[in-house]
């Protein structure tokens, strides 16, 4: 698998860092995603997205806050994703952040895993399958 860190941002609350494995970007925001913080996020997704990796998946095993804003940029992100063929997937979100998911029904437009190592082997098992 290729693995390596493609990139990272940081503001005091928020740290997204990203790396490639095999066809898929793992996305890792550490923080609080909101308002002031969004664009650390957004960014990074896009830049992903430019480079041609489509399937993106967002590791929530640090995010410890998420606001609308927040939620919009992965909803953008995945409305980008799947025009270029992809997906965003959701990895080991907390449940103060899977609640807002809940209240929302975002959670039904999102792929979620219990794990990046699930999300990641998610796409390879579709692939592998024949119809």
């Amino acid at each position: 698998m290729d693995r390596g860190t493609v990139g990272s941002a940081q503001s005091g609350r928020l740290l997204v860092e990203v790396r490639q494995e095999g066809s898929s970007a793992v996305v890792t925001p550490a923080g609080e995603l909101d308002h002031h913080t969004a664009d650390l996020l957004r960014e990074p997704l896009e830049d992903c997205l430019a480079k041609g990796l489509s399937r993106l998946v967002v590791d929530c095993t640090r995010l410890e806050f998420c606001d609308s804003t927040g939620l919009n940029v992965l909803l953008g992100a995945r409305l980008k994703a799947e025009a270029a063929g992809g997906g965003v997937h959701l990895a080991g979100m907390l449940p103060v952040v899977a609640r807002v998911f809940e209240i929302t029904g975002a959670d039904a437009v999102f792929t979620v895993h219990a794990t990046v190592d699930e999300a990641l082997s998610d796409g390879h098992d579709q692939r592998d399958v024949d119809g």
